[in-house]
This record gives structure tokens, sequence and C-alpha cells, in this order.
């Protein structure tokens, strides 16, 4: 499976989702990956809600296509700060 039309699927769900993903197969394998997803759908939810929200998304390609997910989920309020803090001490 593609990474790229993993992200997609992701992003039919969560319209304003900025995913970056990596593949950490270390093989040829491509059922590996890992993923940053960034929404506002996630403000006020637990980790656990956001992990939840792009694993449903996910769950059937799981199934048969992919082996493995490496998840990390942020508000994009969040992600926000730690970018604004990276441009302060730059």
């Amino acid at each position: 499976m593609e990474i790229s039309t993993i992200a997609e699927l992701i992003k039919t769900e969560i319209p304003d989702a900025e995913i970056q993903t990596k593949d950490v197969s270390g093989a040829e394998d491509n059922l590996h990956f890992a993923f940053l997803v960034v929404s506002s759908a996630f403000e006020n939810k637990s980790l656990l809600e956001q992990h939840r929200m792009v694993m449903n998304i996910l769950k059937e390609k799981l199934k048969a296509e992919i082996h493995a997910v490496q998840l990390q989920t942020m508000p994009r309020s969040r992600y926000n700060a730690i970018k604004q803090a990276q441009i302060k001490t730059a």
C-alpha cells in the first residue's frame, strides 16, 4: 500500500488534517508506517480519543494492507504553539 493513499484516506474523514508520513518498513513490504496527524478535530479530545479517530479510519486497511502503524496525533493549537516556540529559540 502506498503511504500517500493512507494519508488521503485519513483526509477524507478529517479534511483539515496535516499529515506527516514515514515508511518505517525497513524492508520492501511497505506495511509499516509512522504518522503524525495534526487537526483541529482533536481539540478537547484525549490522546486515546484522537488515536481512536484515526485508527477507526484505518481499521479495514489494518486487516490486510497495513501491518503496523506508529501514530502520533496532536491538536492544531498545540502543534502551532510548539512551532512558535521553536521559531523563538532558533
